[in-house]
């Protein structure tokens, strides 16, 4: 039982740190990417996959290793005899699918039963994650709707920080993400604007 404990919590926290790597990356170098913005959505999608893909393995060799090899723990059911039904044993436990050709007995059911769990909670994370990959590049779909995003508020990511942490604003980043360049802080056209600016401010006054 120890050992089963132990596993669990290694596999856990071993998953958990494998997709925040995942989406990290896909976060940091998303806005880099020489493609459409649209296409940037599909890459969150299979960084995700690929992230759930990886954990799914990773619970597959502690199946292999610990209940196969060590006999800590048993299936029971239709016989489990190689990596590639602890792979689909692995696959139907971490989505909770759980077809019940394979179940396990004895101390597999704890290291089962944590699967199912962080399954759940690293898929609602990957979903929300994606959510927020939508929300930013989704409207730049159509031209029309993305000229007006470039034109609207930049102070808009001030009052949402959550969002802005992952992803810049929408407005602000439509430049970049369209390939067209800011204008520098010290260029004439700059000092133009902030001129009027300080003019409109004492015409109030």
């Amino acid at each position: 039982m120890l050992l089963a404990m132990a596993a669990s919590v290694v596999l856990v926290i071993t998953t958990i740190l494998v997709l925040y790597e995942i989406l990290r990356l896909t976060s940091e170098h998303l806005s880099e990417l020489p493609i459409p913005p649209h296409a940037r959505i599909l890459v969150v999608v299979l960084a995700a996959f690929v992230g759930h893909t990886m954990a799914v393995w990773i619970y597959a060799g502690a199946y292999w290793l610990l209940v196969l090899r060590l006999g800590n723990g048993a299936f029971a059911g239709v016989p489990v005899t190689t990596f590639e039904d602890c792979l689909y044993f692995s696959v139907v436990t971490y989505t909770t699918l759980g077809f019940g050709d394979h179940f396990p007995v004895g101390h597999a059911r704890l290291i089962s039963g944590v699967e199912a769990l962080n399954g759940l909670l690293l898929i609602g994370w990957s979903a929300s994650f994606t959510y927020l990959a939508m929300e930013r590049y989704w409207p730049l779909h159509g031209k029309a709707h993305a000229h007006r995003v470039a034109s609207s508020d930049p102070h808009d990511a001030l009052r949402s920080p959550k969002r802005a942490r992952f992803y810049p604003h929408a407005g602000a980043g439509f430049a970049a993400d369209q390939g067209d360049h800011p204008i520098p802080a010290s260029s004439p056209i700059a000092k133009d604007e902030t001129a009027s600016r300080h003019k409109r401010t004492e015409a109030v006054r």
